[in-house]
């Protein structure tokens, strides 16, 4: 007797759900808490303590229903098989059309042109409530529903663009890889992601956000003269006009080699009033950088990527598996589907123990800024921030375990605290 797959990935799914629902209500009972944690009494104030919670309750309700519907409609998309069905259609449709049914290419193609509308469809109205009714009662939302649809298509345009010539490739290496499958999909990928990083803020940012040049003034030099200290070969210095979208607030850095670039969201400028907090901010992310952080989360990537595509290799002739999720066939894109589907727990593993490193880098970036002497302004810009983007005060520990890439505030502070109290 076959080994039902099906059947155990549709359970997989199901505890895992309720396992995480088990967090979400552990960290929703965190977020009714009536008082701040003693570490942030007298640094927040309960004004916006009552603003952070109103939010944080009403994202958490939110997030309930969405996580409901998603694993209700994952398990019967599964269940009732209509993965397989779609795939037969897609070749049908092809027929229809006057094109080649007996091309994988264009079937996949069509295939996931399906797909990508039929998601378009089910996650619209959970868009539209999330930006326009919980984003938009809490302060944060600025953009007009013309712009949230025209950054929708333009999305989209740019997946029709960018799509075929990657799937096709994907085909391609996965009907002629023979024995070294895995080290070609993953030279693939790896070289596809060092294009896409080079070209999205060059090309593709630009599309949905102003860049200006960060204007002559304090903050300029305090950012160029950190930089210089520390070596780190910065060559643009920019502004996002994020304000136009939302009023969350956020800075970052890209490039490679010696063309660094560094990008600060109009609405961390306008929030941070003190100069040198921004700077501290800078100084936190120079310290990812310094620290090789960046360099290490890339080979992490690209390590599991490969093993990914190890374990895809493993399983993509199996016929019982395919035949369980209802195929006849081994398509290549079938195959990375249903092998994504059979190793969540691997990917849960996985996610948990990579936020867990994460966490301990931005503790090691803290420090850096601190040691550069911008322990106080660090301080403050994290309470600030904190602050202005109404970010959750009670955590509960085994949700940020599992959830958090960043530790909490109350962690943050206290780690500044004890490396202060260690230089007295």
């Amino acid at each position: 007797m076959a080994f039902p797959y099906l059947e155990a990935v549709i359970g997989i799914m199901i505890l895992s759900y309720i396992f995480e629902s088990y967090l979400d209500l552990r960290q929703h009972a965190a977020h009714k808490l009536p008082n701040l944690p003693k570490t942030l009494e007298g640094v927040i104030s309960q004004e916006k303590f009552e603003k952070s919670r109103a939010y944080s309750l009403d994202k958490s309700y939110f997030h309930f229903v969405h996580e409901f519907f998603t694993i209700f409609m994952d398990s019967m998309i599964l269940y009732y098989g209509l993965l397989p069905w779609f795939w037969k259609k897609s070749a049908e449709f092809l027929l229809v059309v006057g094109l080649n049914a007996e091309s994988e290419i264009l079937q996949t193609l069509v295939f996931l042109a399906g797909l990508m509308i039929w998601s378009q469809i089910t996650d619209l109205p959970f868009s539209l409530y999330s930006t326009f009714v919980i984003e938009a009662r809490h302060g944060f939302n600025k953009q007009t529903i013309w712009l949230f649809f025209r950054d929708m298509f333009k999305g989209i345009g740019l997946a029709i663009l960018l799509g075929p010539p990657i799937v096709s490739a994907l085909v391609v290496i996965g009907k002629k890889g023979g024995p070294y499958l895995a080290i070609y999909l993953w030279g693939f990928m790896f070289v596809l992601s060092i294009v896409m990083m080079t070209l999205y803020p060059i090309l593709i940012a630009p599309l949905f956000n102003k860049f200006t040049p960060l204007p002559e003034g304090e903050l300029r030099e305090g950012i160029e003269k950190l930089a210089s200290s520390l070596k780190f070969p910065l060559k643009r210095l920019y502004v996002v006009d994020g304000s136009t979208r939302s009023s969350h607030s956020n800075a970052y850095m890209y490039g490679f080699f010696n063309n660094k670039r560094i990008v600060l969201y109009d609405t961390l400028i306008q929030q941070c009033k003190n100069e040198e907090e921004i700077v501290a901010v800078i100084a936190h992310e120079l310290g990812h950088w310094k620290l090789n952080h960046t360099l290490y989360s890339f080979v992490a990537v690209q390590i599991i990527t490969f093993l990914q595509f190890g374990g895809y290799t493993l399983v993509r002739k199996l016929v019982s598996l395919f035949r369980s999720f209802g195929f006849d066939t081994q398509p290549v894109i079938i195959g990375l589907i249903i092998f994504q589907h059979t190793v969540i727990p691997l990917q849960h593993l996985l996610s948990f123990g990579i936020n867990l490193v994460s966490r301990s880098f931005e503790f090691q970036a803290d420090a850096f800024a601190k040691k550069l002497g911008y322990g106080a302004a660090l301080r403050a810009g994290l309470v600030k921030l904190q602050e202005e983007n109404l970010s959750a005060m009670n955590t509960d520990p085994w949700y940020s375990a599992y959830h958090y890439s960043h530790p909490p505030l109350v962690e943050r502070l206290a780690a500044i605290d004890e490396l202060e109290k260690k230089e007295d």
